[in-house]
């Protein structure tokens, strides 16, 4: 019994914490909950573009395997295009190319026969690329604005501090420090939305990057063999080819005696 009334003595004479992050909140009342909810969608959209995203990369990288290793080795592009997955960037571009072949056979200039395939090509290959930057405005959206969001709430704590030390009439530490302790998580909470956003924007966007080089490479490839009635394509290896011996060296004369 002693040691229960000891810590039922202890746990009434602890001092309650009035300032922590909810306590911040209901001082801030309206303006604080708005700013941590719309700091909390940006944090959450961020978030969900970078993961899915990053998936849908990631596909179009492990296609690519498929394009290397079977795709090109079909007599025509028809065929290899049924090696491909479907609705994915490679079979569009493989697709379009063809019926771009199609269509510029109708047009009796092969100048314009060229323009035609070349721009239907380019066109399928803008396509996808603007498929694959959806979304990065928003990351670069959040990363520019969320930590101005993050100062508007820092800027609404520091006035409600000024009015409450004019009211108490001293610049006491338990009238500011929850006014000041909100803006300080209103700071922090912008700053941690933003960098994130910042990281991901930058992050995809170099992936993004690296695939449209793999796209155009790929356009060009499928242009020449189209150009050329399926004579033209890329080389392909076919294994890692074993060094060559290195030759014998002559045997040395023998020393005159």
């Amino acid at each position: 019994m002693l040691i229960v009334d000891i810590l039922a003595a202890a746990g009434e004479a602890a001092p309650q914490n009035k300032f922590g992050f909810a306590e911040a909140l209901e001082q801030g009342g309206f303006i604080a909950y708005a700013t941590v909810i719309i700091l909390g969608v940006m944090s959450f959209g961020s978030f969900y573009i970078l993961f899915t995203k990053w998936f849908e990369q990631s596909k179009i990288l492990r296609q690519f395997n498929a394009v290397r290793t079977s795709f090109w080795k079909a007599p025509t592009l028809k065929e290899g295009a049924t090696k491909l997955e479907k609705n994915s960037a490679w079979r569009q571009i493989v697709d379009d190319g063809v019926k771009a072949e199609e269509e510029a056979a109708k047009l009796k200039d092969p100048t314009e026969s060229h323009d035609w395939l070349h721009g239907s090509l380019a066109r399928s290959e803008a396509t996808i690329n603007a498929k694959l930057a959806t979304g990065l405005p928003f990351l670069a959206t959040v990363g520019a604005t969320a930590p101005f969001i993050g100062l508007f709430g820092t800027v609404v704590g520091i006035y409600r501090a000024l009015i409450a030390i004019g009211i108490a009439g001293s610049a006491s530490i338990d009238k500011v420090a929850g006014p000041v302790g909100e803006a300080l998580i209103m700071t922090a909470l912008g700053l941690l939305v933003a960098v994130p956003a910042v990281l991901a924007y930058n992050y995809l966007q170099s992936r993004n990057k690296r695939i449209a080089e793999m796209l155009t490479g790929f356009s060009t490839d499928v242009l020449a063999n189209i150009a050329s009635g399926g004579a033209v394509k890329p080389a392909i290896a076919t294994g890692s080819a074993k060094p060559a011996a290195a030759p014998a060296r002559p045997a040395a004369a023998p020393a005159k005696p």
